[in-house]
């Protein structure tokens, strides 16, 4: 239970610090944006592939795997479909704190509520390596979100410090996430693969429906390419490193 707190904190530390950033920049240019984008999906799926989705098999079969990857998939459809897509990073002409901007902060606590059940999933695994590889996997993804969310309501006239405050708030919605996802996964023990699978086909819907289309859309696929195959690979050694 401890190891999933942590885990779950250090994710939602990772958007905080992403926001740091903030009190130095004002803008990030688009190929920074995009390369840090592809390396956060390298990372999420080398986690998914080479650690939640084997796991999930070895705990409820292939049956488990496919409904709970579909699951997963179908919830984050849902999500993404109730509300509506604000593109964060482009659109800086708000003048004022608006319902816009309370949207994107809703969309975001809403967001990061099946990734910290993700992790909360994962730490509940025998597999004493999954729980870290998911909570590194998803802090990689908090980091450049809480950037571009900081940089995005600073446009919306707040305050540095607020908007700090703001996203250190839509990160720690995880912590209470990974906490349910974790005794749910402990007292029901058949739920562990499902759960597994589930976080797995979040993760890979956040990276084939948000993270690649976002990092090619600028005119920067070449190095943003690069950038995922190193975050695959940087993921893959992290989790040698756990062996």
């Amino acid at each position: 239970m401890e190891a999933a707190i942590i885990g779950s904190f250090i994710s939602a530390m990772a958007t905080v610090l992403g926001a740091v950033p903030l009190f130095f920049v004002k803008s990030l240019s688009e190929k920074w944006k995009d390369i840090l984008i592809a390396f956060t999906a390298g990372i999420m799926v080398s986690a998914s592939t080479f650690g939640l989705m084997p796991q999930a098999v070895n705990e409820s079969g292939i049956i488990g795997l496919t409904i709970g990857l579909l699951l997963g998939i179908v919830v984050l459809d849902l999500i993404e479909k109730s509300i509506p897509h604000i593109d964060v990073e482009n659109d800086s002409g708000i003048s004022t704190f608006d319902s816009k901007s309370l949207l994107v902060i809703i969309a975001l606590f809403i967001h990061n509520i099946p990734e910290g059940l993700s992790t909360g999933f994962s730490f509940a695994s025998e597999n004493d390596i999954l729980g870290p590889m998911v909570a590194i996997s998803i802090g990689a993804q908090n980091m450049p979100e809480g950037l571009i969310l900081a940089i995005f309501l600073m446009n919306s006239n707040v305050t540095k410090l607020n908007a700090f405050l703001l996203v250190a708030v839509t990160g720690f919605i995880e912590v209470i996430a990974a906490i349910v996802g974790y005794f749910t996964a402990s007292y029901i023990d058949s739920l562990i693969g499902y759960g597994l699978a589930f976080a797995a086909g979040a993760m890979m819907f956040i990276v084939y429906k948000e993270l690649i289309p976002e990092s090619h859309g600028h005119g920067y696929e070449r190095p943003s390419t690069y950038s995922f195959i190193i975050g695959l690979l940087a993921m893959v050694y992290i989790s040698y490193m756990f062996t």
